[in-house]
């Protein structure tokens, strides 16, 4: 049985990984008042913190955009094709573990909108992990063969 992922699929997920890049700041400065808290650390730490969140900024958005220019690339069974796919597959499944793992204990503000985007979000987290682990599973599967 030869499992087709969809194009659609492929590009709706890329779509979101963009709208995560997009909306991460705003999540920071009002969902999480985080260049406050970051205020209190020293200013190496204020630095190295900031520029995680750029990197994670800019690999959300990246993947997307890959996902979106190389659609059928990331469906061809090459090596490449499962090293990218198995890539973005990890970040997510990592970024979902991490979610789940350790973010429940702390408390975001109890705005509605800020419960159902926490919903939402973490939604989309998960479908991403899924779409790059069966892009992941099918690139390698014919590649090995």
């Amino acid at each position: 049985m030869k499992i087709i992922i969809p194009n659609w699929l492929i590009i709706l997920g890329a779509i979101g990984q963009m709208f995560t890049a997009i909306i991460y700041p705003y999540i920071r400065h009002v969902v999480f008042d985080w260049y406050n808290d970051i205020q209190k650390l020293k200013p190496l730490n204020q630095e190295i913190a900031k520029t995680y969140g750029r990197y994670i900024q800019g690999l959300n958005f990246s993947f997307g955009l890959i996902s979106i220019l190389f659609t059928e690339d990331l469906k061809n069974q090459t090596s490449l094709a499962v090293a990218l796919t198995g890539l973005i597959a990890a970040y997510w499944t990592g970024k979902v573990i991490t979610q789940f793992s350790y973010y429940p204990m702390y408390d975001i503000p109890k705005i509605k909108i800020f419960k159902i985007g926490e919903v939402l979000m973490n939604t989309m987290f998960i479908a991403f992990a899924l779409i790059f682990i069966l892009l992941f599973v099918t690139n390698l599967v014919g590649y090995l063969k």
